[in-house]
């Protein structure tokens, strides 16, 4: 009797994926996992190692995650006894994308891809586990008590950004050679030679039966075994695989591991009685990769002109769209593109100061309003603040127009990428909002406690912004500034009270949409601003109010307010989903017209969307008064 065998079938048996595994099958595993004994500090593999050829689980100790981002190092996440990480052999070619060490002594079970697989493959409930594990690098869902944390190692920026890579539609070769089943392989040869391709679909009737690829031809027929004036029907590798042509990269690596196939069959339907439309390789598997997050990253990083960051931002959209319509949470969507939009922007600011030298002083670039926010998924116009540190009054001029020319420079970047500008030029490039660290703090004393004298500057998104370049310490003065001036500051926050709720009324006295009577978008709902707004400003308020630092994302203000402010928690709750929601239709809406989607047509909505578009329109009544419960607005009203 093998008695480790017996020992780590206990354990395995106990975490997904191998509760789904017989008692007999998970022994034969058992028998081959390797027992890895790692010291603290010890690392298990690093970032563009090799791949392994085994995955691992924790049995005893911790395992930290981490990836490299800006030069430091980044904990991505810890995984404790039964967590399974290292899946990328699996269902990946490229090398490791993160490092795993341990934090302390630990002992790991290291699981033979190759041993594992045949299992896997016969065993669809624990293939599904295991890639979707890896690619939505989360929690496990299907365990109710969230015991099990099985991450993926793909390239991500934080341990609930996930890597889209795996929900984007491939993108596949349309130019398919098909030939019928009595030609000689002699012909298909030359036919695939003539195309410059490495496998063709086999047709009858125009409807795919078979495929033959390189490999099919030098294991028949250069080894002699089938001469090459016999029909292709002799070496044809049948029935083929067929797919739909809009399937993710996720699904094309399940559905060729489930088969253990090297290529799929696109067709009209998906199924093998429909026109054929194209041909998915591995290689397709791979070259898709180019488009992960973590790629697209780098490629901001290299970027050298304008031109090469918009097409960083065109994948950006792709990506986006893809998302969408695999319905991933569109929070995850926001969190990713948001930091490719600043790194967009971080390397815009960096072309502009290779044009213009280094700053004479340190600054911080401050993105503002969605930016700011991390909500832009559309090509919407920016908004900025730039804030220099203070200089000796005999320099001042020179640093303030070093800064101008640098911010105007910026924004002409990021006006060729396709973000436009501010139409009330709410930028780093004017004059007004391009201001030493002592003249944004003035500024700032000046709206927060004089709000009535400053009606004409003040804006709002002044007080979503994030730092997309420069000095920390210098972000961290204004927040500490502002937070100070907010104690007690009555005045103000009826200021922001009023400003909240003045907003048009999203629904009239029958509860119907109140719609666009005029003008370009006549029949139309103005979703942004009848709807949105009025949810990103509350959210705004409320977190002001209650002095919750850090967070800027709407969503994530809810969910905060909600655990803070518990009297009106199922109120944040709903408000948070509604602003996901909203958010959408107008994603939606604009990546379908090109626009910024502020605007939908609700006759194109779904019955079920119109319905709950209402229901959530509903919700603002309930924050207009919450706002007027908690706050006295009479100056400004």
């Amino acid at each position: 009797m093998n008695t480790l065998a017996h020992r780590v079938l206990d354990f395995l048996k106990e975490y997904r994926p191998f509760k789904d595994i017989s008692y007999e099958d998970l022994l034969k595993i058992s028998s081959q996992v390797k027992v890895l004994n790692f010291e603290k500090n010890q690392t298990v593999f690093q970032i563009n190692d090799s791949l392994h050829d085994s995955f691992y689980i924790i049995a005893s100790g911790v395992v930290n995650l981490s990836i490299i981002s800006d030069a430091e190092e980044t904990l991505l996440n810890k995984c404790y006894i039964g967590d399974i990480f290292g899946l990328r052999p699996f269902f990946a070619k490229n090398n490791y994308q993160m490092t795993a060490k341990a934090r302390e002594e630990s002992i790991l079970y290291a699981i033979p891809i190759e041993s594992f697989k045949p299992f896997v493959l016969h065993n669809e409930k624990v293939l599904e586990y295991l890639l979707e594990s890896f690619a939505k690098n989360s929690r496990n869902g299907y365990d109710s008590d969230l015991a099990n944390n099985v991450l993926s190692d793909s390239v991500t920026f934080n341990d609930k950004q996930q890597d889209l890579l795996f929900f984007q539609n491939l993108i596949y070769n349309k130019q398919v050679v098909d030939i019928p089943m009595n030609t000689t392989i002699k012909d298909a040869a030359t036919a695939l030679t003539q195309n410059m391709q490495d496998a063709a679909i086999v047709v009858e009737n125009g409807f795919p039966v078979g495929i033959i690829t390189d490999k099919l031809f030098r294991s028949k027929v250069v080894t002699g075994k089938i001469s090459a004036n016999q029909n292709v029907s002799e070496i044809m590798a049948s029935p083929v695989i067929t797919v739909l042509e809009n399937i993710s990269v996720a699904e094309a690596q399940l559905i060729m591991l489930k088969n253990n196939v090297s290529y799929l069959c696109v067709t009209l339907d998906g199924t093998n009685k429909s026109e054929v439309k194209g041909i998915i390789s591995e290689h397709d598997l791979v070259v898709a990769q180019s488009n992960s997050p973590g790629v697209l990253l780098k490629e901001i990083k290299k970027a050298q002109t304008s031109r090469e960051l918009k097409q960083v931002r065109d994948k950006m959209t792709d990506i986006i769209q893809s998302s969408i319509e695999k319905e991933i949470p569109l929070m995850h969507t926001q969190s990713l593109s948001g930091e490719l939009t600043l790194a967009i922007i971080k390397r815009a600011i960096e072309q502009s100061i290779l044009d213009y030298g280094s700053p004479p002083a340190r600054f911080a670039w401050l993105s503002l309003g969605s930016q700011g926010r991390k909500e832009q998924l559309l090509l919407t116009d920016q908004d900025s603040m730039l804030v220099f540190e203070d200089v000796p009054e005999s320099k001042y001029r020179d640093v303030k127009d070093y800064f101008v020319k640098l911010a105007k420079k910026t924004v002409a970047t990021l006006e060729k990428i396709g973000y436009n500008s501010c139409p009330y030029n709410h930028m780093a490039s004017n004059l007004h909002w391009c201001k030493s660290l002592s003249e944004w703090t003035k500024q700032y004393n000046n709206w927060m406690l004089n709000p009535a004298e400053n009606l004409n500057s003040i804006s709002s998104i002044f007080f979503d912004y994030e730092l997309a370049y420069g000095e920390q310490n210098i972000e961290d003065i204004l927040n500490e500034n502002t937070f100070r001036n907010l104690k007690n500051n009555t005045v103000f926050f009826d200021y922001l009270g009023n400003e909240a709720l003045k907003k048009p009324t999203p629904l009239n006295f029958f509860k119907k949409l109140t719609l666009e009577e005029d003008g370009e978008f006549k029949g139309k709902f103005d979703i942004k601003t009848k709807a949105l707004s009025s949810l990103i400003d509350v959210a705004r308020l409320m977190v002001m109010h209650l002095g919750i630092k850090g967070f800027n994302n709407t969503y994530l203000r809810y969910k905060q307010l909600a655990l803070t402010d518990t009297v009106y928690a199922e109120t944040y709750l709903a408000c948070a989903q509604a602003f996901l929601f909203m958010s959408k239709l107008r994603t939606i809406e604009g990546l379908k017209n090109d626009s910024d989607g502020s605007y939908i047509s609700v006759e194109e909505l779904s019955k079920n969307d119109k319905e709950k578009l209402k229901e959530n329109l509903e919700l603002l009544k309930d924050l207009e008064e919450m706002v007027k419960d908690r706050f006295q607005l009479t100056q400004f009203s």
